[in-house]
């Protein structure tokens, strides 16, 4: 059975083709260009004419290019600037305010429903410098030891300034002077000032240099074979004179190391933290050296390969060859159909399709339905947790009437729309999650509403969460126990009480547990209560996954990136692209510190979606296919290169959009199967297999 919600204009314009061809129209800009301070707002008439002056009545899109990376489409909004509106109306004339939220040479450009784009650049000056925050301020430091000091410098707008160099002096150089990298050298006992300068502003504190009473090391590790990827930790005794521990003695860490020469005869390398923990992503020996001042000690340990490889084999396979593929869901049968496993998939770039699919048999998948909407992307797809209910996005709908469609997907093979909502979303909806009767709608790339639908034939608003920073902009939120995790590029991923039980430290059973619930128990769908947050300096996090580890009971949020650094036109017109990026290991064990421990990069590669299943990470990266990657125990620098891969499978077809062009959207681990969502050619499905049943 098919659906169709289609407007008669939007049919008749593919049909007759109204919209002008790209060199017959273009845009103007009132003023062409402007000059205006951080935070100021200011006017701009956008018009889209014909050949003859004449307006061209379709609607165009307002964004930010300054930010790479953001969103899957070119009308996603950025971080840059403040746009309203975003979408004009259909009369092909629009006046914008604007208002910078970071200084340089802005970009603000437009687009229409046809592909005609255009551009002006905003002139935003630099901001005088305000403030300097120093990452540590001892006030006593031991003769002959050496600390690295590095400055934030922060501009009267509150803005982090990475492109601002700071001077660091010491105020006595025969006490202790700095190197060129921001390291202090103690030489002898006094006192002094150390000072940063940034433009016009200084800021300085005192440190007293005393003699150092260390004269012995003892370095020491339960372990001396560990495997690569595995965490030591170092423990180090600085004792004095008389045999007491110095519990202030700074110790410095490093190691060298010879490697096995296998296959590839790999240099011996490795991460070793000023904490003193040691990660090694090579097999081979390696030597870790402790100091402090003059006095040291070191240690010989042999590295492993982790071993962790598996075979991947392709079950099956169901084509899409005329639309982009987007999102995917899978899950069980109910009632008549109890016993089945079904799949839903969604379309990007298209006319608004959602395809159904019977996966019961995953090596002879099928389209069972396929469901239709007014709609240019349908790429986010959710199913309730009974099977009864599924949820579609949509977004550039001919009328502006965006938001999402309620289904009922009890009945796969014939899939029903419910109703549909739309209301204050005509900017669109990019992705959903439904939990516990109601959808979390990330609305016009800046908030999420949360529509409760018990009765999926009345929805109706009930919440909104949005933030409070300047140019925030969001993609993608993810629930779990009553906790939204939202993914908000230049502001990072953001925990969201809208539910979750209160905890006490009395409540733990054991050490798995998400420090969160801690926080939580006064949000509710109509309250969400901000919990915690991580923010992405570079402004790329486009996705996050809550990870408890089952191994060691740490809390991460697992962020993932989303860049195309030369831009989304060979994504638009159907040619390879190079999406880059990754997944960040967001440490959450300290709610209100959290810090970054590891991170998964492809080389040459770019992340999209994620998920976590038994300390397993199912990753898709784009061009590189789905990765699976063993995320068990504690996690500490780069993760791809400690041979964590089990696996990998590169989706490949040569009748895809792009012949034998792997690029996929997201993967789902579902009961002993891996199935994955291909952009070029459909859905797969594949397994892992121990390296003996191949």
């Amino acid at each position: 059975m098919k659906i169709f919600l289609l407007s008669t204009f939007y049919t008749i314009c593919l049909i007759v083709g109204q919209e002008p061809q790209k060199d017959s129209a273009s845009f103007v800009f009132d003023p062409p260009s402007l000059r205006i301070n951080f935070g100021e707002t200011a006017k701009v008439n956008i018009k889209l004419i014909d050949q003859k002056q004449e307006l061209v009545n379709i609607p165009f899109t307002i964004y930010s290019a300054n930010d790479p990376g953001i969103g899957p489409t070119p009308d996603w909004p950025g971080t840059s600037i403040n746009i309203v509106p975003r979408v004009s109306d259909d009369s092909g004339n629009a006046l914008v305010t604007v208002q910078p939220k970071r200084s340089g040479k802005l970009l603000l450009k437009v687009r229409s429903t046809s592909g005609i784009v255009g551009e002006m650049v905003i002139d935003v000056p630099k901001p005088p410098i305000n403030q300097l925050v120093f990452s540590k301020t001892p006030s006593k430091l031991y003769v002959g030891t050496l600390t690295q000091f590095t400055v934030k410098v922060f501009d009267k707008a509150k803005v982090l300034r990475d492109d601002t160099d700071y001077v660091l002096k010491s105020s006595d150089t025969s006490i202790a002077d700095f190197d060129n990298f921001g390291n202090l050298k103690t030489k002898k006992a006094g006192r002094l000032t150390v000072s940063a300068k940034a433009g016009d502003k200084i800021e300085k504190f005192k440190v007293r240099i005393v003699k150092n009473p260390v004269r012995s090391l003892s370095l020491n590790f339960e372990q001396e074979q560990i495997r690569t990827g595995d965490v030591l930790h170092l423990k180090v005794n600085a004792l004095n004179g008389a045999g007491r521990i110095v519990r202030d003695a700074p110790i410095r860490f490093s190691f060298s190391g010879q490697a096995d020469y296998g296959e590839y005869g790999l240099p011996a390398s490795g991460l070793v933290t000023e904490d003193g923990r040691f990660v090694a992503e090579t097999a081979g020996l390696y030597t870790i050296t402790a100091s402090s001042g003059v006095f040291s000690d070191q240690k010989t340990l042999r590295v492993v390969p982790r071993a962790v490889e598996k075979d991947v084999r392709l079950i099956g396979h169901g084509l899409v060859s005329d639309v982009k593929s987007g999102d995917l869901w899978v899950w069980a049968g109910v009632g008549k159909h109890k016993g089945k496993d079904f799949a839903a998939t969604g379309s990007i770039f298209g006319n608004g399709e959602a395809y159904f699919w019977d996966v019961s048999d995953p090596a002879n998948m099928k389209i069972i339905d396929t469901v239709t909407v007014d709609a240019r992307n349908v790429n986010d797809i959710k199913v309730s947790t009974d099977g009864r209910v599924g949820i579609i996005s949509r977004e550039g709908a001919s009328n502006r009437k965006n938001g999402f469609v309620i289904l009922d997907v009890s009945d796969p093979y014939n899939v029903t729309i419910i109703s549909l909502f739309n209301d204050d979303m005509t900017g669109g909806v990019h992705n959903t999650f439904l939990y516990e009767n109601h959808v979390y709608a990330v609305n016009n790339g800046r908030k999420y509403d949360i529509i409760n639908i018990e009765d999926p034939k009345n929805p109706f608003r009930v919440g909104v969460f949005e933030l409070d920073t300047p140019g925030h902009a969001l993609h993608d939120v993810w629930i779990e126990n009553g906790i939204a995790y939202s993914s908000n590029w230049k502001d990072g991923v953001v925990a969201v009480d809208v539910g979750g039980l209160k905890f006490s430290e009395k409540d733990r059973s054991d050490v798995k547990f998400n420090p969160l619930l801690m926080k939580s128990g006064k949000g509710s769908p109509s309250n969400p209560v901000k919990l915690a947050s991580f923010p992405d300096r570079k402004g790329r996090n486009h996705s996050a996954f809550p990870f408890l580890s089952q191994t060691t009971g740490d809390f991460y949020i697992i962020a993932g990136d989303e860049v195309f650094p030369n831009g989304l036109e060979n994504l638009l017109n159907n040619k390879p692209s190079s999406p880059r990026g990754g997944f960040h290991f967001m440490n959450f064990n300290d709610t209100d510190n959290p810090k970054e421990d590891a991170v998964y990069l492809v080389p040459e590669a770019g992340s999209h979606n994620q998920w976590v299943y038994n300390d397993i990470l199912y990753a898709a990266f784009y061009q590189a296919g789905v990765r699976i990657l063993d995320i068990s125990g504690e996690l500490l620098g780069d993760l791809y290169k400690q041979g964590r891969e089990i696996g990998y499978f590169l989706p490949k077809h040569r009748e895809g959009i792009i012949p034998n062009a792997p690029m996929v959207w997201g993967a789902q681990p579902y009961k002993n199967y891996i199935f994955l969502s291909d952009m070029n050619s459909g859905l797969y499905c594949i397994e892992l297999v121990d390296k003996n049943e191949t």
